[in-house]
């Protein structure tokens, strides 16, 4: 068998598979309210901190980032 048969019937064996997915995710309404108000805490926080509020900001950056971002992503 020569060098150029042998790389055709590579190539072909390569078209040939079916592409995979790992992880087929499908996001819900309840995903993007979820994302949208994490989004939302997370614009307002920095509103505030830019502002020089130091109390209520960083609280909802947190929140935002560690809570609603989080939830958007995992729940079904």
């Amino acid at each position: 068998m020569s060098k150029k048969s042998k790389k055709k019937k590579k190539e072909k064996e390569i078209k040939e598979k079916p592409a995979q997915t790992l992880v087929q995710i499908q996001f819900s309404r309840k995903n993007t309210i979820f994302f949208g108000i994490g989004l939302i805490l997370v614009v307002l926080g920095f509103i505030l901190l830019a502002a020089g509020d130091i109390v209520i900001s960083p609280i909802l950056l947190i929140v935002g980032y560690l809570v609603f971002f989080p939830l958007g992503i995992l729940l079904k």
